[in-house]
C-alpha cells in the first residue's frame, strides 16, 4: 500500500466572494498546474485566506466558476470536493494518540479500521514520525505537530493539499526547516498544492509560482525570480523582499533595457514598458554598495550603467553576522542597505559613497 498522488489543476474564473457590498475577493482569475505548489502572497486583509477557503468549499463563491481537475466544484461543498487542509492551529484532537488523529479522517469516511491504521502509519513515516504513533499531541514539539497535520492531509490521497499560514505558530528556525520539508515532501509525491502566508521569505523559498493579492484582486503572478527582479508595481516591489523606491527619469529605451537618470547618475535597468517620464526605481537593499568617502575604485559608469555612486550619511550600521545592514540618509531620501561586506563596515555617522550593482533594479511606474 503506498498514498499516491491524484494532483489536479485549479482554475479560477472571474471568481469574487462578497459579504454584502464588501468584495473580499473581486473577479479573480488564475490557472494552477496539477503537480506545482503555488502560494497565494499579501497583506492581511487581501483576500488570500478567503481565495484558499474557496478552493476548499468552505466559502462559496458570490460569482465565478472555480474548477478543479477539470470540473466545475462552484457550487460543491466541502464534503465533496478531493482537497484536504493543513491548518494553522494544526487542529489535532488531544485525548487522540497520533496514529489514530492522522487515521481520523479515513475512518469516518469509511476506510475499515485496519486499513486506515497501515496507512495512517505510511504518512507517519512519510513525514519523518515513524514511531510516534501512539504518543499524545501534547507529548510532541510545535514542529512535529505540525507534521502529524501534514500526514492526516496526506493519508486522503487529496487531489489539492492546502496550507492556511502553517508556520506561523513556529519560532524562526524551526519556520525554515519545515518550509523545507514541505517542499521536499510536496515535490516527492507531485501534490498540487496552495499555500497561504503573508511571509515573503517563506513564500520564495517554498514556491514555483506566486500569486500576489492586494485589495482582494491579484497584484502580479510569477515565478519567485520573475517577482523579485521584475516586480510590476510599487505595491509588489516594496511587498516582496522590499525596495528601496527613488523617484527618477526614463529617458530612453531599447534592445530590452531602458536608461534611467537619477540626478547625475545614469542606470540602465529592464524595459518596463513604460512611456519616458517620471517612474519609480525599486532598489533592493543588497544590491547598494558602501565604500568610505574618497575611496578609490568602486563600481563605474558606462559599461553596466551604475554611475559612480552618490553621496551619503550612515544613520545606523547594524553588524548580523554574514552581513551588514545601513541605514543611510541622501539626496533621494532614506535608504536601507544589505552589505555583504563585514570585514570593513563604515560605523555610523560617516559620510560614505553609495553605488548601485547592475542587479537588483527594476523601474515602476508612480
Amino acid at each position: 500500500m503506498s498514498i499516491a498522488s491524484k494532483a489536479a489543476g485549479v482554475e479560477f474564473r472571474n471568481v469574487s466572494r462578497r459579504y454584502g457590498s464588501t468584495a473580499a475577493v473581486d473577479d479573480v482569475s488564475f490557472s494552477i498546474e496539477a503537480g506545482t505548489l503555488v502560494t497565494l502572497l499579501g497583506p492581511s486583509g487581501c483576500g488570500k485566506t478567503t481565495t484558499l477557503r474557496m478552493i476548499a468549499g468552505l466559502e462559496m463563491a458570490s460569482g465565478g466558476t472555480i474548477l478543479i481537475g477539470g470540473k466545475d466544484v462552484t457550487r460543491l461543498p466541502a464534503t465533496d470536493r478531493n482537497v484536504t487542509m493543513v491548518f494553522q492551529s494544526y487542529a489535532l484532537f488531544p485525548h487522540m494518540s497520533v496514529a489514530d488523529n492522522v487515521a481520523y479522517g479515513l475512518v469516518v469516511s469509511g476506510v475499515r479500521k485496519r486499513d486506515a491504521a497501515a496507512r495512517a502509519a505510511e504518512g507517519l513515516e512519510l513525514v519523518g514520525l515513524g514511531g510516534y504513533g501512539q504518543r499524545l499531541p501534547s507529548e510532541l514539539s510545535g514542529g512535529q505537530q505540525q507534521r502529524v497535520a501534514v500526514a492526516r492531509a496526506l493519508v486522503l490521497e487529496p487531489e489539492v493539499l492546502l496550507f492556511d499560514e502553517p508556520l506561523s505558530n513556529l519560532d524562526a528556525k524551526l519556520r525554515r526547516k519545515m518550509r523545507d520539508d514541505i517542499r521536499e515532501l510536496q515535490q516527492k509525491l507531485g501534490l498540487t498544492s496552495v499555500y497561504v502566508t503573508h511571509d515573503q521569505e517563506e513564500a520564495l523559498a517554498v514556491s514555483d509560482r506566486i500569486i500576489v493579492m492586494n485589495k482582494s484582486v491579484i497584484a502580479q503572478t510569477g515565478t519567485p525570480d520573475e517577482l523579485y527582479r521584475r516586480p510590476n508595481s510599487r505595491f509588489v516591489a516594496d511587498f516582496i523582499g522590499g525596495a528601496n523606491l527613488i523617484d527618477g527619469e526614463l529617458v530612453a529605451r531599447g534592445g530590452g533595457t531602458a536608461t534611467v537618470a537619477l540626478g547625475r547618475l545614469t542606470l540602465s535597468v529592464p524595459d518596463p514598458g513604460l512611456p519616458a517620464g517620471g517612474i519609480l526605481l525599486a532598489v533592493r537593499p543588497n544590491a547598494i554598495r558602501l565604500r568610505p568617502a574618497g575611496a578609490d575604485g568602486g563600481i563605474n559608469g558606462g559599461g553596466d550603467g551604475s554611475g559612480d555612486g552618490i553621496p551619503v550619511t550612515v544613520r545606523k550600521a547594524t553588524y548580523l553576522g554574514s552581513h551588514m545592514e545601513y541605514g543611510l540618509t541622501s539626496e533621494f531620501g532614506d535608504l536601507f542597505v544589505v552589505d555583504p561586506n563585514v570585514a570593513n563596515p563604515v560605523p555610523a555617522g560617516a559620510t560614505a559613497l553609495a553605488t548601485f550593482t547592475g542587479d537588483g533594479i527594476a523601474a515602476v511606474a508612480r
